[in-house]
């Protein structure tokens, strides 16, 4: 009976979910571990890309920079923010290629990626798409109870696509309008009833 309980006692195992704001001049990016339903900031940061003059310097920094962190941090799964359409062509084939790269250096470490529209993100963190990235970093601030929050806004950015990517596959199917539910679980399980009176 004793190893019965010590089997039903096991905690549920640790995910380490990375997330990236790709982009040209600042790429955004965090790291989270996750357990159950908790989650809890490792690191975040900035790949400061406006040094560079050159386009393809910048690209294989962008590689080698975010090899760096993988092998520092081992993550399990990548979520990536997905360009969003602007006016300037050029602007939008640059973006992709810096998305691509940070992709590729995943895919070099067998790293599932998912890739979220920067409104599904905002949704997942705050409830509402258009919240503005002011919204996420205060949310993502009161979520993981994070003590110094970085001025770069693609920090936080890169942040929330990690913790959309928790809440996402943590509870895949969900009825409409579940998301706030979901957030409040996530915030407050104690408060959660059990089926237990008493």
């Amino acid at each position: 009976m004793a190893s019965q309980k010590i089997i039903k006692n096991q905690t549920l195992p640790e995910r380490i979910i990375m997330g990236i704001d790709p982009g040209t001049n600042v790429m955004g990016y965090g790291i989270i571990k996750t357990q159950g339903n908790k989650a809890a900031l490792l690191v975040i940061g900035i790949i400061d890309l406006r040094k560079k003059a050159d386009h393809y310097l910048k690209l294989q920094y962008i590689f080698e920079r975010v090899t760096q962190l993988i092998e520092g941090y081992h993550p399990d799964e990548l979520a990536i923010e997905a360009p969003f359409y602007g006016k300037n062509v050029q602007s939008m084939l640059k973006l992709g290629r810096a998305q691509g790269t940070a992709i590729a250096a995943a895919l070099a470490h067998n790293i599932p990626i998912t890739e979220y529209a920067p409104r599904k993100i905002k949704l997942a963190i705050t409830g509402q798409g258009a919240a503005s990235k002011e919204q996420v970093a205060a949310m993502l601030q009161k979520v993981l109870k994070i003590q110094d929050m970085p001025k770069q806004l693609d920090a936080t950015d890169g942040l929330a696509a990690a913790l959309c990517h928790f809440y996402q596959s943590n509870r895949p199917v969900a009825a409409a309008g579940a998301k706030s539910w979901k957030e409040f679980i996530n915030r407050n399980p104690d408060r959660v009833a059990t089926g237990e009176k008493g």
